[in-house]
């Protein structure tokens, strides 16, 4: 990817360790799913994070401390990458929200859409473009108005090599401008499937969810602007807003405080 100006740092909410981080975005999502309800959007729709950070949180929004305030039946679920695995495989990300969310809350299944990877009979370029198809069904449009925002809220992940969804370092994908999905099929020891820049900056709030040390440094030149990460180049919609939520250890280096 070539390198361009560096983007803007957004907000900075720091939190005293993982179990804070994960109570924090789920009131941030509540807050924000609640907001767009409130403003008479009909469907708020929701771009998940898989990996291990985000699982508390989900656990968290199915507890009886969130759940009985969020609006189950008008929120729609969607996926920001996957694994080209079954939906039943421990590699996952579908299974994991499914164990840690979809199971415990009462969300009608017509509103839960996840990639369709694992299916027989799909390659993964199929698979992209079905869910490609699906989100295009959703937004009621095949080209994304940059006035009218595909999510309500997306979570992303920051890997330590400045990954975020399946946008891999030296991938392809990185370029993509025109499909809003696209499978990956290097980078990683297993095919995945991702939302590409398009897509997931078609949102009216980002949150990236950074937790432990180990994040530290990359946290750091993500929101300082580094070129060469593919975090760095996500940018929120028109009008939207990018937030960070992190724990004490990976933003131990940031002056900001929440």
């Amino acid at each position: 990817m070539a390198a361009t100006a560096a983007a803007p740092r957004g907000d900075l909410m720091r939190y005293s360790d993982a179990e804070a981080l994960a109570r924090g975005a789920a009131s941030w999502l509540l807050t924000h799913v609640l907001a767009s309800v409130s403003a008479g959007r009909q469907r708020p729709a929701v771009c998940l994070a898989g990996g291990s950070t985000p699982r508390r949180l989900y656990e968290i929004l199915a507890s009886p401390d969130v759940a009985p305030r969020f609006p189950w039946d008008r929120v729609h679920w969607f996926w920001g990458d996957e694994r080209f695995v079954p939906h039943d495989h421990p590699d996952s990300n579908y299974r994991m929200v499914r164990a840690a969310l979809l199971s415990r809350a009462p969300i009608p299944e017509a509103n839960v859409h996840p990639v369709p990877a694992g299916v027989a009979g799909l390659s993964p370029d199929d698979a992209a473009a079905e869910y490609e198809r699906t989100l295009k069904q959703f937004y009621g449009a095949g080209t994304l108005d940059p006035a009218r925002p595909l999510f309500d809220a997306t979570l992303l992940g920051l890997g330590e090599d400045g990954h975020t969804a399946s946008l891999l370092p030296g991938e392809p994908v990185l370029e993509e401008r025109t499909h809003w999905v696209a499978a990956v099929a290097h980078g990683r020891p297993e095919v995945r499937i991702t939302l590409t820049y398009p897509a997931l900056e078609s949102s009216r709030n980002i949150a990236f969810l950074v937790a432990g040390a180990a994040k530290r440094s990359v946290l750091a030149r993500a929101r300082a602007g580094d070129p060469a990460l593919p975090a760095t180049h996500v940018r929120a919609a028109a009008g939207g807003r990018l937030h960070w939520l992190a724990d004490k250890a990976a933003a131990a280096t940031e002056a900001e405080a929440p």
